[in-house]
């Protein structure tokens, strides 16, 4: 379906739905990589005016991948639960947004309407809304999952605590867990992004991580974050795994790009709730995702990044995860140029993953060819933190040495947690009160020298 719109006597003229979408999308370089930006700042205006008057319920009718040829958009179709839609099926995309951004409505009601929710509509409006409207709708939310404690609580802000080590040195892993450890990092998992993607690797990281979480009697789960198909392999050959972890796009041809399929998912979320590892809760999935990832697989289908990125949420839904988080700055300046188009980005994808019922973190970090710096990250997870963000990253001095990319700190969460008032999730604070390293009041507490910890870690 064509739609128009009118500006100045000129009339802009929209072929699809994609197109809409696409032309709405506030700049960044990625679409305009992709030749999909709006050419114009009136244009973009034009579209954004558009798609505000467009019912959702076209979004039901119009797939932007065809039904036929993508299994993403048969999930997407086929899940869509019709009685939560009803709440808002009278809405347009511009009704829509004024509607959440309501005083009456609250958690209860986004939490009851979410699974009427398409990842189209959430990318929707997304694109009519400013930053602070992005950060006043997702604060809002609230989505806990669990494991081995409570994640996504009001009041909560956790971290993964991520070790990683060029070449695997169990040493040099161990360091950085008793330095993040001991600044209250770690509750939302202990994840290391493997250098060596080889079994047996993979299984010698788990055994290590899943000892000292055994020694030392901490509330939290681990994660070697390889490809599903090596987590299936590991699983069968009884490693310790708790959370199944993999990279996930928004559409069927950039999850070919993975080497996954929604049944290669499937399999490996219903092996590893068949290890029963889970002490409070069964969330056993772990996904990342990332603006960008379809076009630099070449598989974004004519759709701009934005709505590509909402569209791996749905994936993500499907198997009840206990994290996502969008990687935000990770694939450079091609895709996102500078620390504004970063910002704008991640605030983006934590609002459209909240609306969707998704237990939300960011990686917030940059490339060092990125227009942007330190600075730009602070602000960021200042931002995210008055959002409600589920959790970030803790890199040791915010610099990934196997990665090479700039994340944030143990320090970076401390200040939020600080100047928020926020806490860890509430076992493992409890843990760290009994470990005499947080007092009552959430503030760190520097540990004797005799300290467990210290003494007993192999570092």
């Amino acid at each position: 379906m064509a739609y128009q719109h009118t500006i100045r006597h000129h009339v802009y003229n929209f072929q699809d739905l994609k197109t809409v979408l696409a032309k709405a999308s506030p700049f960044r370089s990625g679409d305009a990589l992709a030749e999909l930006a709006a050419h114009t700042y009136e244009e973009r205006v034009a579209a954004q005016m558009t798609l505000a008057n467009i019912s959702l319920n076209v979004f039901l009718r119009e797939a932007i991948i065809p039904y036929e040829r993508d299994e993403v958009t048969r999930l997407i179709i086929d899940s869509h639960d019709a009685s939560a839609f009803s709440v808002i099926q009278h809405f347009t995309v511009g009704e829509f947004r004024n509607w959440l951004l309501s005083d009456t409505t609250n958690a209860a009601m986004l939490h009851a309407v979410s699974p009427g929710i398409t990842p189209e509509m959430a990318a929707a409006v997304s694109k009519l809304m400013r930053n602070q409207d992005l950060i006043a709708v997702a604060q809002k939310c609230e989505v806990v999952t669990q494991f081995r404690n409570t994640l996504g609580l009001k009041g909560r802000f956790s971290t993964r605590l991520q070790p990683n080590h060029p070449t695997d040195d169990p040493r040099g892993i161990a360091a950085s867990m008793l330095d993040g450890l001991l600044y209250g990092s770690g509750d939302a998992v202990i994840g290391i992004n493997p250098a060596t993607d080889s079994p047996s690797a993979v299984t010698k990281l788990l055994h290590m991580m899943d000892a000292l979480r055994q020694q030392f009697d901490i509330p939290t789960q681990s994660c070697v974050l390889c490809h599903v198909t090596l987590a299936l392999e590991v699983m069968q050959r009884q490693a310790p795994v708790d959370l199944v972890f993999q990279s996930i796009g928004g559409t069927e041809k950039t999850n070919q790009s993975f080497g996954i399929s929604l049944s290669l998912l499937h399999e490996a979320y219903e092996a590893a709730l068949s290890l029963q590892r889970g002490t409070v809760g069964n969330n056993v999935m772990y996904f990342e995702t990332g603006q960008g990832s379809s076009l630099s697989a070449q598989a974004h289908e004519g759709v701009d990044q934005q709505t590509c990125e909402a569209r791996a949420y749905a994936v993500a839904r499907k198997f009840k995860p206990l994290l996502v988080n969008s990687v935000v700055g990770f694939i450079g300046p091609e895709y996102l140029y500078d620390g504004k188009q970063i910002t704008r980005a991640a605030l983006e994808d934590h609002f459209c993953a909240k609306l969707l019922g998704l237990p939300m973190g960011v990686d917030v970090c940059y490339t060092n060819h990125a227009e942007a710096d330190q600075d730009d990250m602070d602000n960021l997870v200042t931002l995210l933190g008055v959002a409600g963000c589920n959790f970030i990253m803790g890199v040791p001095g915010a610099d990934d040495i196997m990665l090479n990319y700039q994340s944030t700190s143990f320090h970076d969460a401390l200040y939020v947690r600080q100047v928020l008032g926020l806490r860890p999730a509430p076992e493992f604070e409890a843990w760290l009160m009994q470990q005499g390293l947080m007092d009552a009041y959430g503030k760190m507490l520097p540990p004797q020298a005799s300290h467990r910890l210290l003494k007993e870690m192999k570092v």
